[in-house]
């Protein structure tokens, strides 16, 4: 039995947020000892995690309630985020074979004047805010002043982010995502990382609550990239959630936005269904968005039982030349202090219907080395990272493949 050359159908999928035990570094970040998939698995009394323990998630590290495999079905290993920082933007951009050597800049005083006043003389609009906040708090403290006066709030955090939240009833998401576009153009000297649409509904500041409608502006690639060679190739590439705003649109042949994991697990097995050949690249955000950052273990470990229990769906509908690639971008712990990303390994996980038991892939220097085995799996060049595909190749039928649920 011999492995097809090239893969024809890949699945990328990043678990936001998910890291597994802070880098050598993490003290600089303030996020030593952190470890987010350990914590949560702790905090909830352990995980029913069968189809990611029978992939050899459990061989990484002791997780409550998924025990090592003699035999694992996948290829599992670790990656160290190489790349200065924390943040969503970082950790995509270093898989897609971008390594910043400098951190995005981040404003957690707030914006200097020069931004401010540009922003205010470009839109008409006299911010208010511009602090560092959570998003859920801002707009409890600040809400009722907005609908009183119209005035967009503005608010950063840790992050390199320019956000701007508005009542929907008061600035319709349409043109709050062109004053959206006003701020991304001020901010691209600055390198700000995202400019982040938050728009809101509610009546008072006891019932306000954020919409699906968010849309993230990000800062363009500065540098040629996998989905960029990729798509130059003629292949697809399909960006599931936040993929497409995360890239600015670059390498992107079809964008599904979603609200939340659950429509993010649908589109990603509607659109590799659909996809004849290229990749599907998935962002899962509700471990960060919606659990991390709140410190919401138990909803962080019902989360991860939920995408357990579809990988199945996805993995019988897998033909002999797919490859699926599970990662992450960063740890958000909800056990550490306040109420961060942090700074973290995070797993990498692979398989293909060929592989027979899984091969150890180490630790890896660089998330680029998902983006290099991407790459010379489906045969395109130029790729940043050490592929960790001759692995995988090197397996193929050896031994015995474990059924999933």
């Amino acid at each position: 039995m011999s492995f097809r050359p090239l893969a024809r159908r890949i699945v990328l999928i990043t678990l936001d947020g998910v890291g597994i035990g802070s880098l050598p570094d993490a003290a600089e970040y303030g996020d030593q000892g952190a470890n987010t998939l350990k914590h949560v698995a702790e905090d909830c009394g352990g995980l029913s995690l069968p189809n990611l323990g029978r992939l050899g998630l459990g061989n990484l590290l002791s997780i409550p309630g998924v025990p090592l495999q003699s035999r694992p079905a996948g290829a599992v290993g670790r990656a160290a985020i190489r790349s200065a920082g924390k943040d969503t933007t970082t950790g995509h951009w270093e898989l897609a074979g971008m390594i910043q050597a400098e951190p995005f800049p981040s404003f957690p005083q707030g914006f200097p004047p020069a931004i401010i006043d540009a922003f205010q003389r470009d839109t008409g609009l006299e911010p208010l805010g511009n602090i560092a906040a959570s998003g859920t708090e801002i707009i409890r403290e600040l809400g009722e002043e907005h609908l009183r006066t119209g005035r967009p709030i503005v608010y950063t955090s840790v992050d390199s982010v320019f956000q701007i939240a508005a009542h929907e009833d008061v600035i319709p998401p349409d043109h709050l995502y062109d004053l959206c576009r006003i701020a991304r153009r001020i901010l691209d000297p600055y390198r700000v990382a995202r400019v982040i649409a938050r728009p809101f509904i509610g009546r008072n500041a006891g019932d306000f609550r954020r919409t699906s409608r968010r849309h993230d502006f990000s800062l363009p690639p500065v540098s040629p990239m996998l989905l960029d060679h990729l798509t130059a190739s003629g292949l697809t590439v399909v960006g599931v959630g936040k993929i497409s705003d995360i890239f600015a649109t670059r390498g992107i042949s079809e964008s599904l936005p979603t609200s939340g994991n659950g429509e993010g697990m649908v589109r990603t097995f509607q659109a590799f269904r659909k996809l004849e050949r290229g990749m599907v690249f998935a962002n899962l955000v509700d471990f960060d968005m919606l659990f991390g950052h709140r410190r919401d273990s138990r909803g962080f470990g019902k989360a991860l039982e939920e995408f357990d229990r579809w990988l199945p769906t996805l993995l019988r509908a897998m033909a002999e030349d797919d490859l699926l690639i599970i990662t992450a971008d960063h740890g958000c712990d909800p056990a550490a202090p306040g109420t961060d990303h942090t700074r973290e390994y995070v797993p990498v996980i692979a398989w293909t219907t060929r592989l027979g038991i899984g091969p150890e892939l180490g630790t890896r220097s660089s998330l680029a080395d998902v983006g290099a085995t991407v790459g010379e799996a489906i045969g395109v060049d130029g790729n940043v990272g050490e592929s960790f595909w001759p692995l995988l190749k090197g397996t193929c039928g050896k031994g015995r493949q474990e059924n999933l649920d």
